[in-house]
């Protein structure tokens, strides 16, 4: 039997929590959750990561995975896993640490690597994005030139930082989640990054253009009203997706729309840990909801957008990893429509999942030990 470490309390605020009066609230988007289903897939274990957070692969079919505690991995299919060196410092400290990974949408030609991470400050933490080339030589790989482009600012202490990337489709555009750092009232704060869903330049620097105008983080600011975002991506059609975690209840799936508030803290569809209740989201209060919820808790993490031919079926779903939930969750989307199809129980934490080479879906479980899964058909 495998073994997996303890979660911690502080670690449960950020990762929504299975029980509690939320559990029978009624909310909007919410439907009754399809029950386990048969899984039509073989699963394939290819590999195993300390604490991993995100993964991205290369055009070679390579994988890049990121371990929370500060290490970088290069997986190679038949399982040889090599360091990359010049990771930057990371603050391995209540949820935070290395987090996501992202490719240039023109790696192909500049080798640009994204990371996000809790960067030390003298004044506790805060999120920061750099980026790096992505240099091989005789069998080693390093991050070279690497440098902050972007710092969330409001440095101090907290969990949540989000810190998901997801670049437009037309490449111009870089989108990155930015969590409320179990602060609350920040993610109303138009003058603080903390809550928000951001849109900069592929360097980092800011778009003319952005929803709130003036200066400093209002100028960045895509939407708004978010509590702890681990997951962003764009559908075919050009609409952006996000899945959130709510506090004890109220996980959310969100179609981001540029300026709009998506209520945090003010409404949500969850209560406090406290057990104090939260107004719900409802019609006329200001506030978009979300398109799907859940209570209890499925503490959500990565989300992709299938657009494979390895399962037909799944073509334009999305895809939630699984946290408390244990699960790969799949849900229909429909214009800015969204619809729950199915839930496979996993038996283990799903951190991450991502499309991989011929269509194949990948998975990350959470914690010490975690296993690298591939989806296939099953036979």
């Amino acid at each position: 039997m495998r073994l997996f470490i303890a979660v911690s309390l502080i670690v449960l605020s950020g990762c929504g929590s299975a029980g509690g009066t939320a559990a029978n609230r009624t909310n909007a988007g919410k439907a009754d959750e399809p029950s386990a289903s048969a899984r039509p897939f073989d699963v394939a274990v290819e590999g195993t990561f300390d604490r991993p957070f995100a993964m991205a692969f290369l055009p070679d079919g390579r994988l890049l995975v990121t371990e929370k505690p500060g290490a970088l991995k290069l997986w190679a299919p038949g399982g040889k896993t090599i360091d990359v060196a010049g990771v930057p410092k990371v603050a391995f400290v209540n949820q935070g640490g290395l987090l996501d990974v992202a490719l240039s949408p023109k790696f192909a030609r500049d080798g640009l690597v994204y990371l996000t991470y809790s960067e030390p400050r003298p004044k506790g933490s805060s999120m920061a994005l750099a980026r790096a080339r992505l240099v091989e030589k005789g069998g080693t790989a390093r991050l070279g030139g690497l440098h902050v482009i972007w710092r969330q600012g409001s440095d101090g202490s907290g969990g949540q930082f989000g810190g998901v990337i997801a670049f437009s489709p037309d490449g111009k555009y870089l989108f990155l989640t930015s969590g409320e750092r179990q602060r609350k009232t920040p993610a109303q704060d138009p003058d603080q990054a903390l809550g928000k869903i951001l849109r900069l330049y592929p360097d980092g620097t800011t778009p003319p253009f952005n929803p709130i105008s003036g200066p400093g983080a209002r100028s960045q600011i895509w939407s708004t009203g978010h509590r702890n975002p681990y997951g962003l991506a764009f559908a075919a059609d050009g609409r952006l997706w996000e899945t959130e975690m709510g506090p004890q209840g109220g996980d959310e799936l969100n179609m981001i729309l540029p300026g709009r508030n998506y209520g945090w803290p003010v409404v949500s569809n969850g209560d406090n840990y406290d057990g104090s209740p939260i107004p719900d989201h409802h019609a006329g209060d200001g506030f978009a909801a979300p398109k799907l919820s859940w209570n209890p808790s499925i503490s959500p993490g990565g989300f992709m957008i299938y657009s494979g031919s390895l399962f037909p079926r799944w073509r334009g779903s999305g895809f939630i990893a699984a946290l408390s939930g244990e699960a790969l969750i799949r849900v229909t989307l429909s214009g800015d429509k969204a619809a729950r199809a199915d839930r496979w129980d996993m038996d283990a934490r799903i951190r991450d999942v991502a499309q991989g080479p011929q269509g194949t879906v990948w998975l990350l479980e959470d914690g010490e030990g975690a296993r690298l899964l591939k989806l296939t058909p099953a036979r």
